[in-house]
């Protein structure tokens, strides 16, 4: 009997810290049942081992910030039937979007020696700003069960089922107190996706925006509700600029506060 090939799979790093390819390495029980329904082909976190494309599902994590990543991306996304961007980094630009909102040859010339040197973009991008994107999964870094999701559900040929609501549901589901309205504590939780369980309210902390702008996000609303617990609008900006500084809507709010 012949047996059916294994679809391939490949994962890839661009501008990033590598915690979100640590995510599906984190997945332990899984990551054995994972690893015989694919032929992992490149990735490597895991192995040195490289196989030649293409490649039925490419996960890519990562912001693109220079030259030679924008020709790799273009490179990547015709070899891969399917492409999905993995973490804030990938889909939002990630922290080192900040830099976006500077000018980039400044920090160049402060860090570097010999700025000479360096090839860079003027701006850190998400994926999807050069390349057709099929899926996007949001995090910082992403939740290892999404993740496993989304890889079932496109070997599988179905789509993925991945929250779209605020983190404020991820409080009420585990009994967290609110604590924005109980304890005047600021938090990114209403207009923030779900997915990390609502672990800094949890501990009595506001949401930090990790898993970046829920589906529909009311922000001008939350920077009111901010002002009258005393927040300023420096704070608001440093606080819409996190980890998903360059998502469209975080990135509109903190220039609405910009002096």
């Amino acid at each position: 009997m012949i047996q059916a090939r294994k679809p391939k799979l490949a994962v890839w790093k661009f501008a990033s810290c590598d915690g979100c390819q640590l995510s599906l390495l984190d997945c332990e029980d899984e990551l054995l049942t994972v690893a015989g329904a694919v032929d992992i082909a490149n990735f490597p976190e895991a192995s040195r081992a490289v196989a030649k494309g293409p490649y039925d599902i490419s996960l890519v994590e990562g912001s693109i910030t220079t030259p030679h990543d924008a020709e790799r991306i273009h490179k990547i996304r015709r070899d891969s039937k399917c492409l999905i961007t993995i973490g804030a980094c990938a889909t939002a630009g990630g922290i080192q979007a900040l830099r976006n909102f500077r000018d980039v040859k400044e920090f160049v010339s402060i860090v570097y020696a010999h700025p000479e040197y360096i090839e860079t973009l003027k701006k850190s991008t998400p994926i999807a700003e050069h390349v057709f994107v099929d899926f996007e999964l949001r995090g910082c870094p992403v939740n290892k069960m999404q993740l496993v999701e989304v890889l079932n559900a496109f070997l599988n040929g179905r789509s993925p089922i991945t929250p779209k609501h605020s983190v404020c549901m991820e409080c009420k589901m585990r009994g967290a107190i609110c604590v924005m309205t109980a304890r005047g504590i600021p938090c990114l939780g209403p207009v923030t996706q779900a997915g990390c369980g609502a672990l800094c309210p949890a501990y009595n902390r506001g949401c930090y925006g990790c898993f970046g702008p829920m589906e529909t996000p009311n922000t001008r609303s939350l920077s009111d509700w901010w002002e009258q617990l005393g927040v300023t609008d420096p704070d608001l900006v440093r606080a819409f600029r996190g980890f998903n500084a360059y998502a469209e809507e975080f990135r509109k709010e903190s220039e609405a506060h910009e002096a």
